[in-house]
This record gives structure tokens, sequence and C-alpha cells, in this order.
């Protein structure tokens, strides 16, 4: 599980790419991703910019090719504000 909650872009940014790392080394094949529901507010508050980046990040990221599908939280565990990231095998060669 990675929790994105009160952090930054760039902070949820190194998160991810730490988080995925350690998740595929591991094995892992599902990684639940929580970024956060879109809360409307006015400025200098910003909400829901983790989650406005994270498709882009993911399919910019070094371990684009490890991600198999990103799909749409289950409501108990966090539905529009979370995701689940699918990976892929691990293909040992022999």
């Amino acid at each position: 599980m990675l929790d994105l909650h009160g952090m930054n872009l760039d902070t949820a940014w190194n998160a991810i790419d730490r988080g995925l790392e350690q998740a595929i080394a591991r094995g892992d094949r599902v990684v639940l991703l929580i970024t956060g529901h879109h809360r409307p507010g006015d400025p200098p508050v910003q909400r829901g910019r983790i989650r406005a980046a994270v498709h882009d990040w993911l399919a910019a990221s070094r371990h684009a090719q490890s991600i198999a599908a990103v799909r749409g939280a289950h409501r108990r565990h966090g539905g529009g504000g979370s995701l689940y990231l699918i990976l892929r095998r691990k293909i040992f060669a022999r």
C-alpha cells in the first residue's frame, strides 16, 4: 500500500517510484495506491493534483513496463480516491 495523503507532488512522485521498486522486488502482484479524492477549494489550497498526475507519472515511470493495468479501487479500499496497480509477473530466466 502506498498512501500519498499529505504529500506534495515531488514527494508523492518519489514515494511512488520507491514503492513500486520495492513491490516489484518482492514479487507483489497488486499495489493499493491511495491518492485521495479531489476536493474543490480555492487557491492556495489545491487538492487533487496528485490524483490528476498519477496516470501520466505511471506511464512515464521507469517501472511502466512492470505495470500490467491500473484499475479503480473497490469502495472499501478507498473507491475514487484509490487505485489498484496490477503488476506483471516476474519472468525468471532459466
